[in-house]
């Protein structure tokens, strides 16, 4: 198949772009290469990828439309993955333009070329963080999600809000899928795995957040891929609504749109999470206490029953082996990338 992944410079697009790739498929990847974290590590990775002959990148930005129509147009794809986007829940603080154009402006640019080249699915990556900080738990993708306390979320949700509009008007089959605390190889240096694993290696302080109180539904990588792949082969239609008992299908009674959790159900405390680096590390941390930052939630805990329902398995990844994964990695790469 033909695939068209947005963002394959970065964490997340990079695995899914690999896997399919080696898989056979062929893969066209766009990505703007911006400076919000080490461009060298986004390099790397696109690197890594162009060593395969079925992947073509086209590097610019979404906000960009006639480079964008005419890398999708180029690659006539069966599936689009729109991976891109501004990340980063705390520098939405520092930067919320960033936000407005490439998860909004960006997205709604998807959406049109979408439309204009009659893809037979497009997939969008959501967040956990549009549940804001939902009391009901396990988050379930019916739960209410227009509570978002900071912009990221909001530009998230509101981006699965356009393209439900247009999987209703132009019969786009669309899946909208959540993701819960990503972590993994390869992993942007912004986040908390990355930064720990840095700062305890340098026998540097780790700044803990929430005094450590806070939990979350890790993802490993490998997992979040499978679950991505699995659900591209599902593109949203009544023939594969779900009607196991206990499970709430998202999928719209207006058009072929759906939106789907992925995380493992199984939430870890911040205190818990420190151990196990320190575990893979192999030497304790020096731990600064710090209070709750503005726009951090005290929690998030997917319900994956409705990711299970549709492709027979949930991530399953033990937090152990997955912190053990990207220590070996980062031991393998920060000196050759500079990290």
């Amino acid at each position: 198949m033909r695939y068209f992944v947005t963002g394959t410079a970065g964490f997340i697009g990079f695995h899914v772009a690999r896997r399919l790739l080696q898989e056979g498929h062929e893969v066209a990847g766009f990505d703007g290469m911006t400076p919000y974290y080490n461009v060298g590590l986004k390099e790397a990775r696109h690197a890594a990828l162009k060593q395969f002959p079925a992947f073509k990148a086209t590097e610019s930005m979404l906000e960009d439309t006639v480079s964008l129509e005419q890398a999708v147009m180029n690659a006539d794809p069966d599936v689009m993955i729109h991976l891109a986007a501004q990340a980063g829940v705390r520098y939405s603080l520092d930067n919320p333009k960033a936000y407005l154009g490439s998860n909004l402006v960006g997205s709604w640019n998807i959406l049109e070329i979408a439309r204009k080249v009659g893809v037979k699915h497009l997939m969008l990556a959501s967040t956990s963080s549009v549940y804001g900080a939902n009391d009901d738990i396990p988050f379930e993708e019916g739960h209410r999600a227009d509570e978002p306390l900071t912009f990221y979320a909001a530009t998230k949700k509101s981006m699965e809000l356009m393209a439900h509009s247009y999987a209703h008007l132009y019969k786009i089959p669309t899946t909208a899928f959540r993701f819960f605390t990503v972590y993994g190889p390869w992993g942007r240096p912004d986040m908390a795995l990355f930064k720990f694993v840095k700062a305890i290696s340098d026998d540097q302080e780790i700044e803990i957040y929430g005094e450590g109180k806070m939990s979350r539904d890790f993802t490993y990588i490998d997992d979040l891929v499978d679950s991505v792949i699995d659900l591209s082969n599902i593109a949203p239609s009544e023939d594969n609504r779900v009607y196991e008992e206990g499970v709430q299908d998202t999928l719209s009674r207006q058009g072929p749109f759906r939106v789907v959790n992925i995380g493992g159900g199984t939430p870890l405390g911040l205190l818990d999470f420190v151990d196990a680096v320190e575990n893979a590390v192999g030497k304790p941390a020096k731990r600064k206490m710090l209070p709750m930052q503005m726009g951090d939630v005290p929690r998030t805990f997917a319900s994956p029953d409705l990711l299970a329902a549709l492709t027979g398995r949930k991530p399953e990844t033990g937090i152990a082996a997955g912190v053990g994964a990207f220590v070996e990695w980062y031991r393998d790469h920060s000196r050759e990338l500079a990290l």
